[in-house]
């Protein structure tokens, strides 16, 4: 039944990890080494956005408190506030947006602290994610890279890792040195998130509609190129991993969680066939679901 996939991820020269779920049938599945463990890279930020919703809800939190990141501690990122000059100041919950809808680095960072390693964890084990370990933000992991690379800075740390030329440092795709994942426990987390099992109805479409904004649709969403076709989801890039979960809901209203982790052969920082696979495999799983 996953031979097409696995001929997906081969043809993109990728090792695959795939778990797809019917929301209204959570026992029809699709999965590929779906108990995997995977570092999740950017897809962190959407259990520790969970977390962070819970903990407003507990009243731990209040998602209009103000914050202001600096640019000289700030997590330093491609997009987002990551990328400003300018001391900026915002409230949790907008943090929270910028850190989904646009993978921003140092929203995630500053939220992290707000919500606290060992709490997070407490609440992904509540959750039910038992496989789902959060050890460190954005900035940890850039350290940890340079420490491995023997570089002074993230951007000659990351520049090693897509140096096909290179060998690829020792443990750096490991994922106990990560914060890392199975694809099934991801798609549990959407599952339980779109049936409301998890957080208040505010927060739950807080969730669900940051998730839709999601900016990227070049992975999951490409394989779907159709008006009617809402996805919801949430990427991860790191060297050679590319990776996105979401929700795929098609025009009657069935609806699909989906996790897709990928591991190239090579480290080039632009990887299409990757990310086009990545769509190709969420649509064929999708198709032997419906």
């Amino acid at each position: 039944m996953n031979a097409r996939i696995r001929a997906v991820f081969e043809d993109a020269g990728v090792r695959g990890w795939l778990h797809a779920v019917a929301l209204d049938e959570p026992e029809s599945t699709v999965e590929v080494d779906a108990d995997g463990i995977v570092p999740l890279a950017s897809v962190y930020k959407l259990p520790l956005l969970a977390g962070f919703c819970r903990l407003v809800d507990l009243g731990e939190i209040d998602p209009r408190e103000q914050l202001t990141l600096d640019p000289s501690t700030k997590t330093g990122g491609p997009t987002g506030l990551s990328t400003f000059a300018d001391p900026v100041t915002a409230s949790l919950r907008d943090l929270a947006l910028s850190m989904m809808t646009l993978s921003d680095n140092a929203s995630a960072d500053a939220l992290l602290d707000v919500v606290g390693l060992r709490r997070l964890a407490e609440l992904l084990e509540s959750f039910g994610l038992h496989r789902t370990r959060v050890r460190r933000g954005t900035a940890g992991n850039l350290l940890d890279l340079q420490r491995r690379t023997r570089t002074n800075d993230p951007d000659a740390a990351l520049a090693v890792l897509a140096d096909n030329d290179r060998t690829d440092p020792a443990g750096v795709y490991e994922a106990a040195n990560a914060s890392a994942s199975s694809a099934r426990d991801l798609t549990l987390l959407l599952r339980r998130l779109w049936a409301g099992e998890l957080l208040s109805p505010e927060q739950t479409e807080f969730v669900k509609a940051t998730m839709h904004r999601q900016v990227f649709l070049h992975r999951l969403a490409s394989g779907f190129p159709h008006d009617g076709v809402r996805v919801a989801g949430k990427t991860g890039t790191f060297g050679a991993l590319r990776h996105e979960v979401g929700v795929v809901t098609l025009p009657g209203g069935t609806a699909y969680a989906l996790a897709v982790f990928t591991l190239a052969a090579r480290g080039d920082i632009r990887q299409p066939r990757v990310d086009a696979a990545i769509g190709e495999a969420a649509r064929v799983a999708v198709d032997l679901l419906r």
